[in-house]
């Protein structure tokens, strides 16, 4: 749990940077279903499309603008991948907070960069790793955590999805596109937080790349907080998400929807000696919850949000894989 300078108002007025597919599926209607928010503006290419997100809230046509509006205290960016850092320490220095989309920046000295602006400013810097706020995630966590399994020695982890269209910026390196980027930050999140490892020893990394230079898939093994870990994600096979945690005295799996569970029920196989049992999750959207959670963080209430050293922990696992596969 992390503490920050609060805030007097009761909502959190949200203003977007992006109105992209996900600003527009996901974050959007988060904001508008969660206690303690507003969407107070949106700046987009397409002012239209932003309109679109917040009928009645502002629409900027430049993002500049949003970040000089008085009446925005919180910052969504989903800008394409390479855009991260330097929007969000712009508008960090502007005097918001910011909740940026994964990953944070391209490397981890970008993501030090960022997380230095935020220090500075005495603002608030947090990644979208959405499902961390999924209480199946949590769960997961705290049985790890509570030594139920014993030591983790194994956790296998895949994000598999059948194709992106073909002008989307996920096709080009230069934007900070590729599955990893994508895709991996979700299995590499996952195994710090069943490892508790930041420091990897990657013991092989492979990339198939398109013709224009971004991984169509990587997969790779690595030695992670004394556990060996599998991660295997790509933007051109048959759709499939899997996430297994094996340790000393028991195994903890994600069933269905292991990396992406929202608005649905889900479950956790949990087997050691004493047999095997599963627990029941009813639906929830784990948008909304992050929203909610980041939006009383910043009112200085109490709130749950990841490390904050995760971000630069992950981008530096990530570069490792990316060095060994020869893609970085």
């Amino acid at each position: 749990m992390r503490e920050h300078g609060g805030m007097s108002t009761p909502e959190v007025r949200w203003g977007f940077i992006g109105a992209g597919n996900i600003a527009r599926t996901a974050l959007a209607p988060a904001v508008h279903a969660a206690t303690g928010a507003r969407l107070q503006a949106v700046a987009a290419r397409d002012p239209e499309r932003g309109r679109s997100l917040s009928p009645y809230g502002t629409s900027y046509d430049h993002y500049g603008a949003l970040l000089s509006d008085p009446d925005v205290d919180a910052v969504y960016i989903s800008l394409s991948n390479e855009q991260h850092a330097p929007w969000s320490i712009l508008a960090l220095e502007a005097g918001k907070h910011v909740l940026c989309e994964k990953p944070l920046g391209l490397d981890s000295d970008e993501v030090r960069r960022m997380t230095d602006a935020a220090a500075s400013a005495d603002r608030l810097l947090v990644e979208a790793t959405w499902n961390r706020w999924h209480p199946r995630t949590r769960r997961a966590h705290a049985l790890v955590q509570s030594g139920l399994i014993g030591t983790p020695t194994e956790v296998t982890s895949g994000f598999v999805i059948d194709g992106v269209p073909e002008d989307n910026y996920r096709n080009l390196p230069e934007l900070g596109g590729g599955a990893l980027y994508d895709l991996g930050c979700y299995n590499i999140v996952a195994s710090m937080w069943s490892t508790g490892g930041t420091a990897p020893v990657v013991e092989s990394a492979s990339a198939r790349l398109n013709e224009h230079g971004a991984d169509l898939e990587t997969r790779a093994r690595l030695q992670l907080g004394g556990a060996t870990v599998l991660i295997d994600c790509a933007m051109d096979r048959p759709a499939a998400q899997w996430l297994t945690i094996t340790g000393t005295e028991g195994s903890i799996d994600f069933p269905e929807d292991a990396i992406m569970s929202r608005n649905s029920a889900s479950t956790l196989t949990i087997a050691g000696l004493w047999g095997t049992r599963t627990e029941y999750f009813a639906p929830v959207d784990p948008y909304t919850v992050m929203v909610e959670q980041v939006s009383a963080a910043i009112r200085g209430e109490a709130a749950y949000l990841p490390p904050d050293t995760q971000s630069e922990d992950m981008m530096r696992i990530l570069t490792a894989i990316r060095v060994a596969a020869g893609t970085g």
